[in-house]
Parts: structure tokens; C-alpha cells; sequence
């Protein structure tokens, strides 16, 4: 029995460490409240203002009171906020670092006003022309970005009038702030919402908008009203969503089924509620290394003193940025570089990718190749490095050994010895026929 009453408190210990562990999960952010300064009009700017404040998240509300928190005596205790998010999302590990971290998570929060869109995939959410009472309150928005770009996160947050107890109404996030891709390969752009299913706001439906901005270029991805079931007109291609797991889930990533170069640039993901709206945005790079081609190949022998030209080409590649270089690796094993050589500008081909080349002086009388090696071209780019060779022979070059001096030395007194044993023999059998050649006449 006694046994059984140990094992019973224990269990009740660890429950409890866990409901307080789990309890406090939730970071304490600190963030920016930046906000227009009132009666600046008039410029192409509006002046702001920031203060830094306060964010205690929470799961439930009431899980720590107002009364209970000290705000630190940098931060105002009017910017001191208490938020419940019931989804958790303001909870993710990425926003709530070791104590005594330098690094810290992104967070900006702003006052939001609750209006109407006049788009068309919008307008149907708010086809009434009252406005509800419940958007009478303080409304927020909030901007995050987690340790690492583990995670971006936007909300929509309402607190009744005067207080700052607030409540996530509406939360857009995703897990892909930043993403590379080759050429050709689908591509997923994360993107998932959530809605308070408390709020009069969450039944009356839903759109999202994906946006494609690069460098002052922008244009729409896809539009859909979740509301009425459609998709707007777009000439994007090969762009989609799955609806199905869009309405269950609130699943709005976006797919991309082939990607192309012109795919490069920022995302923004949009989801709208009645008078309500939220975004966050990624960067997608499509990064597709260079092939290399070295012409001529092979290379036509070569003799000391002359000026091979050797052309390397890379191609298919992007982003732009190429570094091209050319070394020598000789019989011996040892590699020396030989520069960049003469590199020629950028060319774009019509599905976007890049080509370069360089030209390379080969001077086989100031250069040590000795007799020939290994002649390679250097692509360093974004997506990897990349080499092409071919073998370079050069004739007429030689540096005996000294064994090989021993045996040609050996060689030539054989042959000395062999010409004298030649020349003997045939100068004293000449001598003697000519003595009996004179006897005979004698």
C-alpha cells in the first residue's frame, strides 16, 4: 500500500512539473510598438514613432495576471501587453530563446484599423454594408520572425477598449522564409492560417492572395475566395493550391510545379477575413549550377614555345553571379594557377539562365609544363563548384635523369668499342691479302 501512495505522489509531481513546464513554454517578447505620429500628414512618408514593449503570450487566458508582471523600467507599463493565443503559434521555439541569448527574435507590433477590401475576391466578405459592433475595440497587428528564419509570423489582435488583455483573432504564418530551388523541380511555399473559432469574423469565410514581387516587378500569383468557392483569373502558370486542404486545415501554401528562373523573388502570402488582414513573405532563388565545355578537345600537341588558345564555356546557369578561373596539373602532381584569363560578359538564353566564358593564352616557352599535364576549368558559383579538363602534351621536350645519362654514357662506349673492333678487323685482314699478293708476283 505504502508502495502504491509512493508511485501515486511521484506521478502527481510529474504531472504537475509538466503542467508547469508546459505552462510556461510561452515566451515574454520583447518587441517594437511603432505607430504614425499624430498631426504629421502631408509627406510621402508618414513619421513614426517606437517604443519598446512588452508581449506576455499565453496559451489560456488568465494563465498569469497583469497584477502579478514588473515591467522592466526601460519599457512604459502602458506598452506592457498580454496576449492569448489559443493556437499556440506565438509559442514556436524559434520565438523564445535560451535566458541570456544575444541573439533575439524579430517583433513589431502596430495599431491596425479593421476595414473593408475592394478587391473583387474580397469584396464578397463583406457584401453587408454595417459594420459590426465587435469591431468596436482596440485592434493590433504584430510581426514576427523567429531565430534562424525558422518561422514568420503575422497576427490580428483585438482587446476591448482600454484594456490590453488581447486576443489572436487571426494568425498567417510560414515555415519557409527562405527557400532554393533547381531548375525544373516542384517547389512548396509554406503558408498556413489560423482563425479564433470564437470570433463572429471566422464563419463569414475567407480569401488568399499570393503576389510575386523582384526588383519594382510585381504581378498577382493566385487569388482565391474561399467564400464563394472560386479562383480569379491569373496568367500565371503552374501555380496552385490544395483546396481541399486549404478549407480543412487552412493549408494555403502555394505550389510551384516546374520551377523556372523567372520564379526568383519575393512571395507574399495574403489572407483576408471581414475587415481583417494578415500577410507574411519569403524569398524563393532558383540556383542552377553551370555545365562547362572546353574547346578545342582534345588539344592538338604542342612544341616548347608555342601559344595554345584554350576556350571554356559555362552555361545554363543562375543566378548571374560566376567566378571563372583555369589551373595546371602537371605530370608530378602538382597544380599551379594559371589566372582567370580573358573572361567575357554575361549572355542570357530564353528560359533565363546565364552563359560566360574565358579565354585562355597557353605560352608553353614562360610557363613550366614540362612535358604536359592536366589543363582544367574553374567554375565557383551559388549552387556548387564545377570543373571540365583536358590533357595538354608537349613534344620535344626532355630532362634526362640521371640514371638515363648513366646508360646512354654506357650506350655510346659500346658502340666506340664495337666501331674500333670493326675497324681493326677489317684493316688487318686487308694487310694480309696484300702480302701474298706480293709474294705471288714476286
Amino acid at each position: 500500500m505504502t508502495d502504491l501512495s509512493t508511485i501515486y505522489r511521484l506521478s502527481l509531481l510529474a504531472a504537475f512539473c509538466f503542467v508547469k513546464a508546459y505552462s510556461s513554454s510561452c515566451p515574454v517578447l520583447e518587441c517594437w510598438f511603432v505607430q504614425e505620429k499624430a498631426g504629421r500628414g502631408g509627406g510621402l512618408t508618414a513619421a513614426t514613432t517606437q517604443e519598446k514593449s512588452l508581449l506576455y503570450i499565453r496559451k489560456e487566458p488568465h494563465s498569469h495576471s497583469a497584477d502579478t508582471q514588473t515591467a522592466p523600467s526601460d519599457i512604459s507599463p502602458d506598452r506592457v501587453y498580454f496576449i492569448t493565443d489559443p493556437a499556440g503559434t506565438l509559442c514556436h521555439r524559434s520565438l523564445n530563446p535560451p535566458k541570456g541569448s544575444v541573439e533575439k527574435p524579430h517583433c513589431e507590433i502596430n495599431p491596425f484599423l479593421p476595414q473593408p477590401s475592394s478587391l473583387k475576391w474580397v469584396a464578397a466578405l463583406t457584401d453587408s454594408a454595417l459594420s459590426p459592433i465587435y469591431l468596436q475595440a482596440d485592434w493590433f497587428s504584430t510581426a514576427h520572425q523567429g531565430l534562424n528564419q525558422q518561422l514568420t509570423v503575422s497576427t490580428i489582435m483585438r482587446a476591448p477598449t482600454g484594456t490590453k488583455e488581447q486576443n489572436v483573432i487571426l494568425s498567417v504564418t510560414s515555415k519557409t522564409a527562405s527557400v532554393q530551388s533547381r531548375l525544373g523541380e516542384p517547389v512548396l511555399l509554406d503558408c498556413g492560417f489560423w482563425t479564433d473559432p470564437s470570433s463572429p469574423l471566422s464563419g463569414s469565410g475567407f480569401a488568399v492572395e499570393w503576389r510575386y514581387q523582384f526588383r519594382g516587378d510585381g504581378r498577382l500569383v493566385l487569388a482565391y475566395d474561399g467564400k464563394t468557392d472560386r479562383l480569379a483569373d491569373t496568367e500565371e502558370e503552374g501555380a496552385t493550391l490544395d483546396l481541399d486542404s486549404l478549407h480543412k486545415k487552412g493549408n494555403a501554401s502555394l505550389i510551384l510545379q516546374e520551377a523556372k528562373v523567372r520564379h526568383s523573388g519575393m512571395y507574399i502570402c495574403t489572407v483576408y477575413l471581414p475587415y481583417l488582414v494578415a500577410q507574411v513573405a519569403m524569398e524563393l532563388e532558383i540556383v542552377e549550377p553551370p555545365s562547362l565545355l572546353i574547346h578545342p578537345s582534345p588539344l592538338p600537341l604542342a612544341v616548347p614555345g608555342q601559344t595554345l588558345t584554350v576556350q571554356c564555356e559555362a552555361s545554363g546557369f543562375a543566378p548571374l553571379t560566376l567566378e571563372l578561373s583555369w589551373e595546371f596539373k602537371g605530370a608530378d602532381g602538382k597544380s599551379m594557377p594559371l589566372g582567370s584569363g580573358s573572361v567575357t560578359g554575361h549572355r542570357q538564353a530564353w528560359d533565363g539562365t546565364y552563359s560566360q566564358s574565358t579565354r585562355l593564352e597557353l605560352d608553353t616557352s614562360t610557363l613550366d609544363l614540362g612535358s604536359g599535364g592536366e589543363l582544367t576549368c574553374v567554375a565557383v558559383h551559388l549552387g556548387g563548384t564545377r570543373r571540365a579538363s583536358v590533357n595538354l602534351n608537349v613534344i620535344g621536350f626532355s630532362t634526362p635523369s640521371i640514371e638515363d645519362s648513366m646508360a646512354m654514357v654506357g650506350v655510346a662506349l659500346v658502340l666506340y668499342g664495337l666501331i674500333k673492333f670493326v675497324s681493326w678487323s677489317f684493316t688487318g685482314s686487308g694487310s694480309d691479302e696484300a702480302a701474298k699478293q706480293d709474294k705471288k708476283d714476286k
